[in-house]
């Protein structure tokens, strides 16, 4: 990442300090995106003074924030729920993501029902998408508490609905997006197919996607026991490869499926973890943890201190960059990286009195603290939803 991020940055800098305003109000930008555009890492909003890199910047305190208390939340699950468990420091909450040369629209629930009235938002992947969906509960219920809320728990699908504006917040599980099918006690990941799930989502107004993380998982931890493919089984793939072709499936699937006149289609990035204390520790300090455990503050600047840019992600910009839909990438990938602090940890409601007495073995470093990080997600989607 820190090569990534090192060019990245001067490359802003470049087109951005060239101007001599140092903010300026997002203007609308809608999704006006060529093709070619939407192959772009990391879209530039033309404002009135500038060009803003909403993906570029910097962390800084905000003692107004956070935007709600886990406590009025409707929603929000025990593995999320920092605070409830017991973490004991609150500086995480204070930190507001600002880009290079713009400022961002602060989170307006209450706008959101308004312009969203009548129509559903979808997220499809895995529990980063879960995350983000229930952030997003939390914000605007906090902005509309007396609205009538409703919500239906399932799987692979739940609705969270806003009834007195007729909106709906779904999410629907599907770790790598395309199907997996038992046959006979055996799972089938099916790398060409993606018809169960895709009925699912036809008919939502704005759908955001990820997947990524499942891709990697060996063991116990995959959900499949079988890889598919142009119809030969494979005990297991090159994963990378196994990701395009699933993707591919996916990127079909909206191609085909998806009306641009009435849908906007959303891609997260790979969310990061925090693992390898290394990674943001230099030169020759002792590293206390081997992972997030203790971690309160962000990383400080605008990159990553090591590491490398994502493969999957090159594997998602390659595939989405070769598609007719205009797909928009909200690229949470850098500014999350410097969130070493966000993370549950061993505060989460899934770990035992035993794993939370042994960090290094247990702290959860994938996952996200709520209220935290995907706040500031769902307030870059309401900029490029609204702005």
């Amino acid at each position: 990442m820190a090569l990534l991020g090192s060019c990245l940055t001067l490359v802003f800098l470049v087109l951005v300090l060239s101007d001599t305003a140092t903010s300026a109000l997002i203007m609308s930008s809608k999704n006006h995106q060529s093709r070619h555009q939407h192959r772009r890492r990391l879209p530039m909003f033309q404002t009135n003074q500038s060009t803003c890199a909403l993906f570029a910047g910097t962390w800084v305190r905000d003692e107004s924030y956070p935007l709600y208390q886990y406590s009025s939340c409707p929603i929000i699950d025990p593995q999320f729920n920092c605070q409830m468990y017991g973490r004991p420091d609150s500086d995480y909450l204070k930190y507001r993501w600002q880009p290079l040369n713009c400022e961002l629209p602060r989170f307006d629930g209450l706008e959101f029902l308004m312009n969203m009235k009548g129509k559903t938002v979808m997220f499809v992947g895995d529990s980063m998408g879960r995350n983000q969906w229930e952030s997003l509960i939390c914000l605007i219920s906090a902005a509309a508490p007396q609205t009538q809320m409703q919500i239906s728990s399932g799987d692979p699908l739940s609705i969270f609905k806003f009834l007195d504006y007729d909106v709906s917040l779904a999410f629907y599980r599907a770790p790598y997006l395309v199907d997996i099918d038992v046959v006979q006690g055996t799972r089938i990941l099916r790398l060409e197919d993606i018809s169960s799930n895709g009925n699912a989502w036809k008919d939502a107004d704005v759908l955001m996607f990820n997947t990524g993380h499942w891709w990697s998982h060996k063991g116990s931890l995959k959900e499949w026991d079988l890889i598919e493919s142009g119809g030969t089984y494979y005990q297991d793939l090159d994963r990378l490869v196994a990701l395009e072709k699933g993707l591919r499936t996916w990127a079909d699937w909206v191609d085909n499926n998806v009306d641009r006149t009435r849908t906007r289609v959303f891609f997260q990035s790979i969310s990061p973890t925090h693992y390898d204390p290394s990674e943001w520790r230099t030169g020759t300090t002792v590293t206390p943890t081997k992972n997030c455990y203790g971690e309160t503050t962000p990383v400080s600047g605008m990159t990553y201190p090591t590491g490398e840019y994502p493969e999957q992600m090159r594997v998602v910009d390659n595939v989405i960059g070769d598609m007719h839909f205009p797909v928009y990438i909200l690229d949470i990938t850098m500014l999350s990286e410097l969130r070493k602090d966000g993370h549950p940890s061993i505060y989460s409601g899934d770990l035992s009195p035993d794993q939370r007495a042994n960090p290094d073995q247990s702290a959860d470093c994938s996952h996200w603290c709520l209220p935290g990080l995907p706040d500031t997600w769902n307030q870059l989607f309401y900029t490029v939803l609204f702005y």
